[in-house]
């Protein structure tokens, strides 16, 4: 029971460091969003707009229960994430960075008042979601069943993982979000990371999709089995590292910090 506990508590950690890492730039654009008010309304829209991102996300949490372990969620999550992680990367490698999409934004934010800011801080906010909730539940589906029964159509501990990683990337979003853009800016590599990781787990739920006993290519217990389980660390543990050690060749801007 204790190990089983702790492949939870390792899955949880890896989701909060991965959520902070996505905040970092999520956090910028909703300061942008919010830096055409006074000042003393910015910071009170950017916290009723996480209040009401905080019903958003639970209430897109609590849809994705019932669903979880629908096949073809699995393998529109799975492309998904496929899709982001590799298209970052690519562009990381190949393409040339640009202000042009916060430009957007702040133009787009311009002018309009406070109520309406909170509502695109929280819409937002929601749509950044969606690749951290698909990586929070591809990781959850990969662990063992817990004790604790079902919610929805999910096992009750694993949408608790879900949960507690949607809970973090908000906490991070409002409080860490300064030290992450800190972060990136020491060891720019990490954001490029962070979206090979999502790719990674969208290889992780490709596995799960692909064992579905609807599907049946791989063997149903395959993600679950002490080889993949190792396989899936091992290589994730080798990606954070290559991110953090290697070399700086690029200088991230700190400005509009949360």
């Amino acid at each position: 029971m204790e190990s089983l506990w702790l492949e939870y508590a390792w899955a949880l950690l890896i989701l909060i460091c991965l959520e902070g890492l996505l905040s970092a730039d999520n956090a910028l654009v909703l300061a942008v969003i919010a830096k055409h008010l006074p000042e003393d309304q910015k910071k009170k829209a950017i916290n009723y707009g996480i209040i009401m991102a905080f019903v958003f996300r639970f209430a897109a949490l609590f849809a994705i229960s019932f669903i979880a372990n629908v096949w073809q969620i699995q393998a529109i999550g799975a492309a998904y994430l496929l899709y982001l992680g590799l298209k970052h990367i690519i562009k990381a490698r190949f393409g040339k960075e640009n202000e042009k999409f916060r430009e957007d934004v702040e133009k787009d934010a311009a002018g309009k008042g406070f109520w309406p800011t909170v509502g695109k801080i929280a819409l937002s906010d929601l749509a950044f979601a969606i690749d951290s909730i698909l990586a929070a539940v591809a990781l959850a589906l990969g662990l063992p069943d817990s004790p604790l029964g079902n919610f929805g159509g999910m096992d009750g501990g694993k949408f608790l993982v879900v949960v507690l990683g949607g809970i973090a990337g908000l906490v991070l979003i409002k409080f860490a979000a300064a030290w992450f853009i800190k972060l990136l800016a020491q060891h720019p590599a990490l954001e490029t990371t962070a979206y090979a990781i999502v790719a990674w787990v969208g290889v992780k739920l490709t596995v799960i999709t692909l064992s579905h006993e609807d599907i049946g290519v791989l063997d149903h217990d395959f993600p679950h089995s002490t080889v993949w389980t190792l396989i899936f660390y091992v290589v994730l543990v080798a990606l954070a590292l290559l991110g953090w050690f290697a070399p700086s060749n690029k200088k991230h801007s700190q400005t509009d910090q949360v």
